[in-house]
């Protein structure tokens, strides 16, 4: 048995990110048989294998299916075997019952002199005397071929998952720059002079001076306006929350594999605290920093998605 490798060979594989994107084609000979895989995959929530296999090889499906799953966790795999027979012998079955039935009827049958009796080939034409039919491949042949249909799809997989590993490491670059690009502006934001307690303090007394400056306005409410201001103003836990999400992203990166729905998720929380940052802010110059970080957030989000 001879194969027809693929560009890409892949011996083993590392812990590494991966996208959901690829393609991927392999060839190659089993007897009479010629071969030929071609894998596509797109982004999707879990793993949804699409199998188009034609007899002999539609038994396989189950073994194909599970060599998917161990090497691919997320993505729509369109998996499609091509198979075709190269060389062909006929056979040639003569129904010979038949055939001795209905020369015993013939002989039965008084011709006139100008009608000649029938002739052999004449009899062998009739529908149902002769049956030409390809021969079948005995059952230790399909068996034999169906197992290299198996190690064929086994390489064709290597250079699927090969395709979709060169693509993820690109995407985990533009990933961390993202990841960078969100860190340093929760540090911009942390750094804020807008957050220093004399800021603060000077933004609440304004608020209170106006207040205060209402006759008929409850001194209790005075004190519970203000310290609802405090509260406002102290984004503390959501700056604490966005380095640690951000934190918990880039091990996840580092560390590899699949973690594509954790990313995911992660980019949601990223998203959650920005937009409370920016509800809290109560000074332009922070809200501008919570709103650039909601853009580098969904933008952050929109690369995750094609991560397996």
């Amino acid at each position: 048995m001879v194969w027809a490798r693929s560009a890409v060979q892949v011996a083993h594989f590392t812990m590494t990110i991966a996208s959901m994107t690829g393609f991927a084609r392999a060839a190659g000979s089993a007897g009479p048989w010629r071969l030929a895989w071609e894998l596509k995959s797109v982004n999707a929530k879990g793993l949804d294998a699409r199998l188009r296999l034609s007899p002999p090889f539609d038994a396989i499906e189950p073994d194909a299916r599970a060599r998917l799953s161990r090497k691919l966790h997320r993505g729509t795999i369109h998996a499609t075997l091509a198979a075709q027979r190269e060389t062909t012998t006929s056979e040639i079955r003569v129904n010979q019952d038949l055939l001795r039935k209905l020369i015993a009827a013939i002989a039965e049958i008084p011709l006139p002199l100008m009608i000649s009796p029938a002739t052999l080939d004449g009899l062998l034409s009739v529908r149902g005397v002769v049956d030409i039919a390809d021969a079948a491949d005995d059952d230790a042949e399909i068996l034999r071929t169906r197992a290299s249909a198996l190690d064929l799809l086994d390489e064709a997989l290597n250079s699927l998952v090969a395709m979709r590993q060169s693509e993820g490491a690109v995407l985990a670059s533009i990933i961390a720059t993202r990841l960078e690009k969100i860190a340093a502006l929760t540090q911009a934001a942390d750094a804020c002079p807008a957050r220093k307690p004399e800021a603060i303090q000077a933004r609440l007394a304004q608020s209170l001076a106006l207040l205060a400056g209402n006759a008929n306005f409850d001194q209790n409410r005075l004190h519970q306006e203000a310290l609802m201001l405090a509260a406002k103003a102290d984004i503390r836990e959501e700056l604490d929350r966005l380095a640690a999400h951000a934190t918990a992203a880039r091990d996840l990166l580092a560390n590899g594999g699949a973690v594509g729905r954790r990313l995911d998720f992660l980019a949601q929380e990223l998203s959650r605290e920005a937009n409370t940052l920016c509800a809290k802010s109560n000074d332009a110059s922070l809200t501008a920093l919570g709103l650039e970080l909601r853009v580098e957030i969904e933008q952050f989000r929109e690369q995750v998605q094609n991560i397996e």
